[in-house]
C-alpha cells in the first residue's frame, strides 16, 4: 500500500468528515467545508491527504503558532488514517510532510495534543520520535 500525497482540497469535506467521525467527532460536511475553506485560505495552516485509487484514506492539519512563553512551533492540530488502513506507514508519511512545510517556515518544533484516551496515538508518535514532555487538561467557554 503505497499512497500519494496531496494538498487537500474542498471536494475532500466529506472524506474528512467521515475519517474524522471514527475519532468521535460529528461535524456536519458543511461545517467541515466551512473550516476546510477558512484553513486552506491561511497561510499559517497546512492539509495533506494521503490518497490510494482515488480514496481519501487519511489527513493531516498543521498549523504555525507563537507563543510569548515558548516561541514559535507548529502544532498538529489533527490527523486521521482510515481505521482500515492504520499501520501501513500512510501516517507517518503525512507527519513527515507537516515536517518539511515547518521547515519550510524556517520553525524547527513540532508539537502534537493526543486525547489521553488515544494510547494507540501515544505509541505512534513516540515510534516515530516525538517526545512526551507534558500531560495537560484543556478547559473551553462557549462565548
Amino acid at each position: 500500500m503505497n499512497p500519494h500525497l496531496r494538498t487537500l482540497t474542498l471536494t475532500d469535506a466529506e472524506a474528512i468528515t467521515n475519517l474524522s467521525s471514527q475519532l468521535g467527532y460529528q461535524a456536519s460536511v458543511d461545517q467541515t467545508k466551512v473550516w476546510l475553506q477558512e484553513i486552506l485560505e491561511n497561510k499559517d495552516h497546512c492539509t495533506f491527504g494521503a490518497v490510494l485509487g482515488d480514496k481519501l484514506m487519511g489527513w493531516v492539519h498543521g498549523f504555525y503558532t507563537l507563543h510569548l512563553e515558548s516561541g514559535a512551533f507548529v502544532e498538529i492540530g489533527g490527523l486521521v488514517v482510515d481505521e482500515t488502513c492504520r499501520r501501513t506507514g500512510a501516517g507517518r508519511k503525512l507527519v513527515e510532510q507537516v515536517l518539511a512545510w515547518a521547515k519550510q517556515k524556517g520553525v524547527g518544533k513540532v508539537r502534537v495534543r493526543c486525547n489521553t484516551k488515544r494510547t494507540d496515538s501515544h505509541t505512534f508518535y513516540k515510534a516515530i520520535g516525538f517526545e512526551e514532555v507534558k500531560e495537560q487538561k484543556v478547559f473551553s467557554i462557549l462565548c
